[in-house]
């Protein structure tokens, strides 16, 4: 099973405008995950989930091409084998990134705390 690689991405698109009470540059986040061949896009969204299989080369650099676009993109560790369920939260985009990258953190509930999580040394 080949190994993956996971990005997550936040930008200040608000398209809510509750959404607007974030901090800017961080009202929204996705992941995308690399298995060395294949960029899958997953982007919670309030009305509906967006998974997409991007038809680009392996080599491609979304990450670089995404920073382009002004959005900030973290590399992120992904944990499986846990044991434990994820603690409950609201479902959130937030939420959804967490969920894919198995991070149990209850009290990360925005994307600038997100952010502040995997940045941190060792997170």
């Amino acid at each position: 099973m080949p190994s993956l690689t996971a990005w997550v991405v936040f930008c200040g698109q608000a398209e809510l405008w509750w959404l607007r009470l974030l901090r800017p540059g961080f009202r929204h986040c996705f992941v995308a995950l690399h298995d060395g061949r294949h960029w899958v896009v997953i982007d919670p969204l309030a009305p509906f989930t967006d998974v997409a299989v991007l038809d680009l080369p392996p080599a491609y650099d979304l990450p670089g091409w995404f920073r382009a676009l002004g959005m900030t993109v973290v590399r992120a560790r992904l944990r499986r084998g846990l044991a434990r369920p994820a603690p409950w939260g609201p479902f959130t985009c937030v939420e959804a990134v967490k969920r894919v990258l198995g991070l149990h953190a209850p009290f990360v509930l925005t994307p600038w705390q997100l952010h502040r999580r995997l940045t941190r040394p060792g997170g």
